[in-house]
């Protein structure tokens, strides 16, 4: 059998424990008070969640409201850290997570073009090298040279997309934002995400759509409760 894939993505026994207090001078309580009781409840956002993703393969992520998906992504992208285990990621990794994350509103698409492809390690050079393409994918105008807040959704993930996408990254990360682009825009992320795919980089997808899921990836992880309740190989709808 064909050796495996190289590891991108390591999780072993990750868990995200969160403290609730019933009301706010409880958590100054529990400052000074620390060793004497405990003026919080514990959330255990995620619990003991352990699997591997190897090099250019597309998993997705699935599982109800309140499962744990969008805490898993943050720490795989390093915007969270886990209470315990561990996470390992090779590699630059370029995430989608919530609509016009990483942007200054303030700021021009152009300028938060320099800026995002600044923050995942590219030079101006080699954004400069990148901006057409960029501005061709998102395809939004003259609001290019407009303050981000005066976007609409649609406009804001057509930039964050296109910026993403053509940064070359190793782990791809998206978690359902593609869900506000119009049916066209999303076809063509997909195809982009197919290009991705095939040329080695590694996808995490969540989504509500299990057809997107099957179209676009090869085996999904679910979580329930914050833990891995079943890992599915699937066969992928676009090679049937």
């Amino acid at each position: 059998p064909p050796d495996p894939a190289p590891c991108v993505v390591r999780i072993e026994g990750v868990g995200k424990c969160y403290h609730i207090y019933d009301r706010p001078q409880d958590r100054l309580k529990q400052a000074f008070f620390r060793w004497r009781r405990t003026y919080h409840r514990e959330f255990w956002a995620l619990r003991d969640v352990s699997f591997e993703v190897g090099r250019g393969e597309a998993v997705g992520i699935v599982g109800r409201n309140g499962s744990g998906k969008s805490t898993l992504l943050q720490i795989i992208a390093g915007t969270l850290t886990p209470t315990t285990g561990s996470v390992h990621v090779a590699g630059r990794v370029a995430a989608l997570l919530e609509l016009g994350s990483g942007f200054n509103h303030d700021f021009t698409g152009r300028e938060n073009v320099y800026l995002n492809g600044a923050v995942l390690g590219l030079s101006k050079r080699e954004i400069d090298d990148r901006f057409d393409a960029i501005a061709g994918f998102a395809d939004i105008g003259d609001f290019l040279d407009q303050p981000v807040k005066t976007y609409s959704s649609g406009m804001l993930v057509r930039l964050a997309f296109a910026v993403q996408v053509q940064v070359e990254p190793d782990l791809l990360i998206v978690d359902e934002a593609l869900a506000v682009g119009d049916a066209l825009f999303q076809k063509r992320c997909f195809r982009r995400l197919e290009e991705l795919r095939s040329s080695g980089v590694t996808l995490l997808f969540v989504s509500h759509d299990l057809e997107t899921v099957r179209t676009l990836t090869s085996r999904a992880v679910m979580l329930h409760r914050g833990s891995v309740h079943a890992a599915v190989q699937h066969h992928r709808a676009a090679g049937e």
